[in-house]
């Protein structure tokens, strides 16, 4: 730590007046400094500047190690930052690093707000969608954008999903002598947008207001899912999530994912997952959902038939199964199942019941049978709906 070659410098829309003594002295000694275009014209580098490879790329920079190397960042470079890229291949010793106020923290102290109340997200190369389950009336969130033409996605995406009243407060240059806000709501930000486009870099906070907000817990309603009627409804998949019990960071196999529900709200809880499906109008459908919920980062479908479908896959900690089980399979996933891995599986047929419950007398677990029935109209009046019983064999191995 005392003579790291590499220095990571947060450096803000006010230049090198805002960076510290310290700061300043490593540019100063710095053999190469490597930075976006936009850091280096900041910080005044001359031909000791690197622009960063297109597309994106670390290399250059590790390339170099041994030497006095500066990296570039803005704000705080650990905070949706290239701090984190590079650390994740170097020693602590290696470097050190000088932050600066993040944008989102410029932007929280222009408006006045909570930063710990935010929602704070980087969606320059990242789908607006995964705003969707943060989305609740009265919330603050915060989201920094590649462009001018992202402001207007932004806006559009809002709109579309019902949020139209929201107020945006579009920020650009936060921090510099460019800086400039302006306040729009969402359903008429287009033609002021349009006629004025934002410049990069651009912050837009908001306010969520109007839209019908994604519950926050498992059995979300169906029709928020693309699905062809192939779906686990949302009070037995309330219960399957419960008993796989999600946790940040697992990974799921959602085989026979039909709609990908189960999958899409084992993401939502903080997991990764894949879901494989034999039909391609099922398989579609998933697509559609992962698009939905912005879920790209965390989730794929695989286009075949388990077991044939599970080679090559990512070991997991969570296997569901909502269709095709029978004995080939489960000693198929038994043999994929790491130790410590659960297991659930869905039934309505006899056949595939039956083999439960022998699989729960020979190995455990637990078992149980779900009855549920609804109000539905019986002539003038109403009487109950039984939908088809449903066992649920959950096992860890």
């Amino acid at each position: 730590m005392a003579d790291p070659w590499l220095t990571l410098i947060g450096v803000n829309e006010d230049g090198l007046s805002g960076l510290s003594a310290a700061a300043k002295l490593a540019l100063d000694q710095a053999e190469l400094v490597f930075g976006g275009l936009r850091h280096l014209q900041l910080a005044a580098i001359d031909a000791r500047g690197r622009p960063w490879p297109q597309p994106f790329d670390v290399a250059p920079v590790l390339a170099a190690r041994g030497r006095r190397v500066v990296v570039l960042a803005s704000g705080d470079p650990f905070w949706h930052g290239v701090g984190g890229s590079l650390s994740a291949h170097l020693q602590p010793d290696e470097w050190r690093c000088h932050a600066q106020p993040s944008t989102f923290s410029l932007v929280a102290a222009r408006l006045g707000w909570r930063l710990e109340a935010c929602d704070c997200l980087g969606l320059h190369a990242s789908p607006i969608a995964q705003l969707l389950p943060r989305l609740a009336p009265g919330r603050q969130l915060i989201t920094l954008l590649r462009d001018g033409a992202a402001v207007l996605q932004l806006a559009d995406w809002l709109s579309q999903e019902g949020w139209g009243q929201s107020p945006l407060w579009v920020m650009e240059a936060v921090g510099g002598p460019r800086e400039r806000c302006r306040m729009l709501r969402a359903d008429e930000a287009a033609a002021a947008l349009q006629a004025d486009p934002a410049q990069a870099p651009v912050t837009v906070a908001f306010i969520a207001q109007g839209g019908p907000a994604l519950p926050a817990v498992p059995g979300r309603p169906d029709d928020w899912y693309a699905h062809d009627g192939q779906i686990t409804k949302a009070p037995a998949r309330a219960l399957t999530l419960a008993t796989l019990a999600p946790r940040r960071g697992e990974r799921l196999w959602d085989i026979g994912g039909g709609s990908g529900s189960v999958a899409v709200e084992w993401c939502l809880a903080g997991g990764l997952a894949t879901s494989i499906e034999q039909h391609a109008a099922r398989v579609a459908n998933i697509r559609s959902n992962i698009e939905r919920f912005g879920l790209q980062a965390r989730m794929q479908v695989v286009h075949g038939l388990a077991p044939e479908a599970l080679q090559d896959l990512p070991a997991p900690q969570a296997i569901f199964v909502g269709g095709g089980f029978d004995t080939t399979l489960f000693a198929a996933l038994r043999a994929h199942m790491p130790t410590g891995c659960r297991l659930v599986v869905n039934a309505v047929t006899l056949e595939t019941q039956a083999l439960l419950v022998q699989l729960h007398g020979e190995l455990g677990g637990q078992l149980l049978q779900l009855e549920l029935s609804s109000a539905a109209a019986l002539g003038r009046m109403r009487s109950w709906k039984a939908a088809r019983p449903l066992v649920q064999w959950s096992w860890q191995a």
